[in-house]
């Protein structure tokens, strides 16, 4: 199932819940093990896995110990910088040309012309 709009809370809850004991399946591990692993109480998983809330830090622990934390990036992708900070980054910016600078001769040395 995706996620739409129109899902309730708690139809987004039980099909999370139930990802997440697919994923729990099928690296083979108990609800025992997941939570030991996650550093959570085996009750969080139960109640995860029923479709219950439970605290986003927990959630984050279970994803971790499940190494599906990576996909954290295509549920929430990072904002792209503003215009003001694109700019910001950009740096300065050459706003003028110049010419061509004459090299002095190297056979003639420099003087004050006050020197005769």
């Amino acid at each position: 199932m995706s996620f739409t709009a129109s899902l309730s809370d708690s139809r987004v809850l039980e099909s999370i819940g139930e990802r997440i004991s697919r994923h729990r399946l099928d690296r083979n591990l108990t609800q025992a093990d997941l939570a030991t692993a996650a550093g959570v109480s085996k009750r969080t998983i139960e109640r995860l896995e029923a479709g219950e809330s439970t605290q986003l830090s927990n959630f984050i622990r279970i994803l971790r110990a499940l190494e599906l934390l990576p996909g954290l990036d295509a549920l929430i992708p990072a904002a792209p910088p503003s215009p003001l900070d694109q700019l910001k980054l950009q740096g300065r910016q050459r706003q003028r040309a110049s010419s061509a600078r004459e090299t002095p001769n190297p056979g003639k040395s420099w003087s004050w012309n006050d020197e005769r």
